[in-house]
């Protein structure tokens, strides 16, 4: 008797392990559009994220693609996530593929007088009024979000899609907003009606994450040489662990923000800041997502997160660049045909990127090797700001700045003995704007008062902020010789499994009433 109380006891005892709460998801992606100019990259978008899921060891996901995404059948997967998540849960709903307005159905529920909504492939707006069940209105998203407060569930919805917006960049891809529709659809749903009636205030446990801000359009752009929607990828890569700092499993809101504001931005080239709802977090803490695996993080000895950078080899990046010619080129190395490719143009010497913007202009075949180099450089940086990006700012913010516009240019160096701050010009030079090492300098940068000149087209601003020596790197600038493949393989050979961030800015320029 005596045994089986001290063994009741020494189990009473033992440590109980911590139950994450249960997280489930609704992924639906569209690229074929009947009615409508399909999209390229939706599906792609889609399936990424499934697949981030999974290695999350996400429970439940309902995934919907093309066709499959009726209203009916994604409503009937929400509803059955709904139902199967208790208190504290997560449902994660993402959605990729065409947004557009219409007349609000509800009289005086939008301050704009204008329905959002998300527009499923069965919708035909020649036939509105016989095919308008085939779109998903916000209100109608704010009742079923009003489903899962009503149980305590938290709800994270990420729209890589657009609803408005102009663009002053001439890119080449698809763009995700749809035209406003101006014909008449049903009276709006019970699900509509209902939601018209829910305040923002009232859904405590939802976060919607959306691609870009209401004045700024979605495109889709290339990414690995195909394309994306920025947001999608970036919520990815998030999913995978790279926005979880601390390593606790989780994603706080901050944690979230912090990654997806720097990826969007790096891999939209800047033409997109995404929008969080609510604006700013609830809390510090605040939590979005309970995850079974995170990234790798390693502790210092003062407690700060670091990321160990792996390399981009590993990751998918080639060293190489995809590139059309028009017109005669010299003898180019590190080029191969995969992907969406960059553009010269040998008769205006313009250099474009594979989303059309102009990176260069006045590219003389003699400069183009350096074009080539400055972005298969660029590309390696992003591989690294993907794993632990750092952050920067550049204000006024604009997708393209003109010429005589003033900047100005903020770089923190964080908790990181050293910092690298230079810009690849558009020619393909690289110019060192600041070292600062073992706490030489401020553990800051600026630049006031930028102002706008030639030659126009595509800077990337760059700032490292790492615990690798940086010595040689600086020293290395000094010479007039460095360009960007010397510089490529310096950080390549230093920044490979080091504690590091790396934040990009790109900064498109161009001739004032172009």
């Amino acid at each position: 008797m005596l045994h089986r109380i001290l063994l009741s006891t020494a189990l009473l005892l033992l440590p109980v392990a911590p139950v994450l709460a249960a997280t489930s998801a609704l992924v639906v992606g569209i690229d074929a559009y009947p009615h409508e100019v399909s999209l390229d990259g939706a599906v792609k978008d889609a399936r990424d994220v499934a697949q981030a899921l999974k290695a999350a060891n996400v429970g439940t996901i309902r995934q919907f693609i093309n066709e499959q995404a009726t209203k009916d059948a994604i409503r009937s997967a929400w509803s059955e996530l709904v139902a199967g998540a208790a208190r504290g849960d997560t449902i994660v709903f993402t959605y990729a593929g065409h947004g557009a307005q219409m007349p609000e159905l509800v009289a005086g529920s939008e301050e704009d007088g204008l329905d959002e909504f998300l527009e499923l492939p069965g919708f035909d707006r020649s036939r509105a009024e016989e095919t308008g069940k085939e779109i998903i209105v916000d209100n109608e998203l704010n009742a079923w979000f009003a489903e899962a407060e009503a149980k305590a569930i938290q709800v994270l919805f990420v729209s890589d899609s657009c609803f408005s917006g102009g663009m002053n960049r001439s890119i080449s891809g698809k763009t995700r907003l749809a035209p406003i529709v101006r014909a008449k659809v049903p009276p709006p749903s019970e699900a509509a009606l209902n939601g018209a009636k829910v305040k923002e205030a009232e859904l405590s446990r939802v976060t919607i994450l959306a691609a870009s801000l209401e004045s700024q359009p979605t495109p889709e752009v290339v990414i690995g040489g195909e394309p994306r929607g920025a947001l999608s990828w970036s919520f990815a890569r998030a999913l995978e662990g790279a926005a979880d700092r601390d390593g606790d499993g989780r994603i706080s809101r901050i944690e979230l923000e912090d990654y997806v504001f720097s990826n969007v931005k790096l891999q939209s080239e800047a033409l997109q800041v995404p929008n969080f709802t609510p604006q700013l977090p609830r809390s510090d803490k605040e939590i979005v997502l309970s995850l079974q695996r995170s990234a790798t993080i390693d502790t210092t000895a003062t407690g700060a997160a670091r990321t160990r950078l792996k390399s981009p080899r590993d990751m998918g990046w080639t060293g190489k660049l995809a590139l059309s010619v028009t017109g005669a080129a010299p003898p180019l190395n590190n080029l191969d045909g995969k992907g969406v490719p960059y553009r010269w143009d040998a008769a205006t010497g313009v250099f474009y990127t594979p989303n059309g913007d102009v990176a260069g202009e006045h590219i003389a075949p003699e400069m183009l090797q350096g074009a080539v180099d400055k972005f298969i450089l660029v590309d390696f940086l992003k591989t690294l700001a993907a794993q632990s990006p750092g952050s920067v700012s550049l204000t006024p913010l604009k997708d393209i700045y003109a010429a005589g516009d003033r900047l100005n240019f903020k770089a923190t160096q964080g908790d990181y003995a050293n910092m690298l701050v230079f810009n690849l010009a558009n020619n393909g030079e690289a110019q060192l704007l600041d070292a600062q090492i073992a706490g030489s300098g401020s553990h800051a940068f600026q630049l006031q008062g930028l102002e706008v000149v030639k030659p126009f087209g595509a800077d990337h601003l760059v700032v490292i902020s790492t615990d690798a020596p940086i010595d040689a790197i600086a020293a290395a600038f000094s010479n007039s010789k460095l360009d960007a493949a010397a510089l490529l393989r310096l950080l390549e050979t230093r920044l490979e499994g080091s504690d590091s961030t790396v934040a990009i800015q790109p900064l498109y320029t161009r001739e004032r009433g172009q």
